[in-house]
């Protein structure tokens, strides 16, 4: 089974393509592995260094509803029609997949299936998805700081999804939760500065 990022060169880079992209287009080549790709992908975008604005509610959204299915079990997962149709730019896609192929790379380089029974088992795939799920919706608070380190949970989980990499998921996991705790500990910053700001003006108004 060929690499992710060689796949997705591949496929973007390397044949021909429509100047527009559907999702449905892009999980032709998934597989067995389709809940850790869409997980891969659709984190991808907020998970970048320099991540492209708009992305993280939709994706939130959706990731969620994916997140839902793995905690029931679901072997495959179902997504609208209309999400499966939407459709994206090329140029688009191709940039972020070029600025995500290098960070596959790095994580291809370690991973191997070890600790499968953590990508596998329902006990371990529930836990997986509540952590994505709960990452999911700090992803689509529109508050600055609380999406992208919870992408970069979901990204690297949902990479050792794909390879049945329990040591990377696990790691993946360790994100979520500092992600989780940054982003708590940003609304409640934000939840008593607002506060505290509205008091202020209330004693000046006075």
């Amino acid at each position: 089974m060929a690499r992710l990022s060689v796949e997705l060169q591949r496929y973007f880079f390397e044949e021909d393509r429509q100047p527009q992209v559907r999702l449905a287009d892009i999980l032709s080549f998934a597989g067995e592995r389709i809940f850790g790709f869409l997980f891969v992908i659709l984190s991808l975008p907020s998970a970048l260094p320099v991540p492209a604005p708009g992305y993280s509610i939709p994706f939130g959204i959706v990731m969620l509803i994916l997140a839902f299915q793995l905690i029931i079990g679901a072997k495959r997962p179902w997504l609208p029609q209309k999400v499966m149709n939407g459709r994206m730019k090329l140029e688009t896609v191709q940039g972020l997949v070029k600025g995500g192929i290098p960070w596959l790379k790095k994580i291809e380089a370690i991973a191997r299936p070890r600790l499968a029974y953590i990508c596998t088992s329902l006990t371990g795939r529930v836990v997986i998805g509540v952590a994505i799920a709960l990452m999911s919706i700090s992803m689509m608070i529109p508050i600055p700081g609380t999406n992208t380190l919870p992408a970069i949970g979901i990204f690297v989980t949902g990479f050792g999804l794909i390879e049945d990499d329990g040591a990377i998921s696990l790691a993946g996991l360790v994100i979520c939760l500092l992600g989780g705790i940054l982003s708590i500990s940003i609304l409640l910053a934000v939840w008593f500065g607002g506060a505290s700001l509205l008091d202020w003006i209330k004693d000046v108004l006075r």
